[in-house]
């Protein structure tokens, strides 16, 4: 679709999820050139244990939330889904390694599918350092 993407894994339960708010105000400030997409995880301190039904009800009743939520996935061990292994793997993504270490991690990738960089839970969505790159 010639546009960026955003993944990052999400759950309800967790400190970060007021991050939903600036997920779904980048998602309509970069509309044009960015498609952010959520990924529900329960990996981490049992966060986000609703159905997907659940889950997007929660988001769009609290949060207003129209961007892109999958089924719930696995982020890291023996049940990581495909698309994390290659976010995750250098030797995958020819970029970088990392570890996700917690909800709210941010993978950016760009129009031509290339990844770019990833971000910890800590960084919120607005922040410079994200939208510094979406603006390229």
């Amino acid at each position: 679709e010639d546009k960026k993407i955003l993944f990052v894994n999400v759950a309800s339960k967790c400190a970060f999820t007021k991050q939903y708010k600036d997920l779904e105000a980048l998602h309509h400030q970069f509309r044009d050139d960015l498609i952010v997409i959520g990924l529900p995880c329960n990996q981490f301190g049992g966060q986000e244990p609703g159905s997907l039904e659940e889950i997007q009800k929660f988001c769009a009743e609290k949060f207003e939330v129209s961007f892109l939520l999958t089924e719930k996935i696995e982020v890291k061990g023996e049940g990581q889904h495909p698309l994390y292994a290659w976010l995750t793997n250098k030797k995958l993504n020819g970029s970088s390694s990392s570890i996700v270490k917690w909800n709210f991690q941010k993978y950016i990738i760009d129009k031509e599918g290339k990844f770019v960089d990833y971000f910890y839970s800590t960084t919120k969505p607005l922040s410079r350092k994200i939208t510094s790159i979406l603006k390229q």
